[in-house]
């Protein structure tokens, strides 16, 4: 994963003014091996990460957007990590004091590397201690896994499937589905999307960011779909 240039202050909006076409290249330069933390009691803990080709760990950058728009305290909200690859997302959301985190991975050397770094912060001295219980890592495929959850159930879920896997439809249709009335998707793509062509999900754009090739998304139910946020 290549990590995408800084992102300008003025690119950030509530809607994406237009759709592109995906990029067959990685997007992202990173430092090999290793994450940051960048919020929340496990601030700067840097955990190690498998070299895999097209991991694509969301940057330092985009993610202290990504928890501006969200919120830096998740205390009590459940959180799906749907295509977890490094886990940087849900570890995040699990520092900032979500209730419950879920990590869904495929590849099973990957999910091997997110139980280490589970295990690795576990053992951490920290004020709040995170349990066992409170952050789950599953083996599976993250549309299947989406598509298993009780309908309403999950307050942010997290979606970074492969650029070039052709999951995005069905993994927002599955997400849409799970997401609580009150919930956000954050959707890392190739390309913008816009209301248009999330209609058919029930979703619209709250905010996008454009970072470099990234395309950065909180998407909330469309007015009619769910109650509105903080209603």
């Amino acid at each position: 994963m290549k990590k995408p240039s800084k992102p300008s202050p003025k690119s950030a909006s509530r809607a994406p003014k237009a759709a592109g076409n995906p990029p067959r290249t990685p997007v992202h330069n990173r430092q090999p091996g290793e994450i940051r933390l960048i919020g929340g009691q496990w601030k700067r803990i840097k955990l190690k990460v498998a070299d895999r080709p097209g991991l694509r760990p969301t940057p330092d950058r985009v993610r202290e957007t990504l928890f501006n728009w969200l919120g830096q305290d998740l205390g009590g909200l459940r959180c799906v990590d749907a295509f977890a690859g490094t886990g940087a997302l849900g570890f995040e959301a699990a520092s900032r004091g979500a209730a419950e985190v879920l990590l869904v991975e495929h590849d099973s050397g990957l999910v091997a590397q997110l139980q280490r770094v589970h295990a690795q912060l576990l053992a951490l001295e920290v004020p709040q201690p995170m349990t066992a219980q409170k952050l789950n890592i599953v083996r599976g495929e993250g549309v299947a896994t989406l598509r298993q959850l009780a309908p309403a159930s999950y307050h942010v879920i997290f979606l970074d499937p492969p650029f070039d896997a052709d999951l995005y439809e069905t993994a927002l249709a599955a997400a849409a589905r799970a997401l609580a009335t009150n919930g956000s998707i954050y959707l890392e793509a190739p390309k913008a999307w816009t209301d248009a062509m999330l209609e058919p999900m029930g979703l619209v754009v709250y905010r996008h960011l454009k970072a470099g090739a990234v395309h950065a998304h909180v998407l909330h139910k469309a007015a009619g779909s769910g109650e509105a946020l903080g209603a």
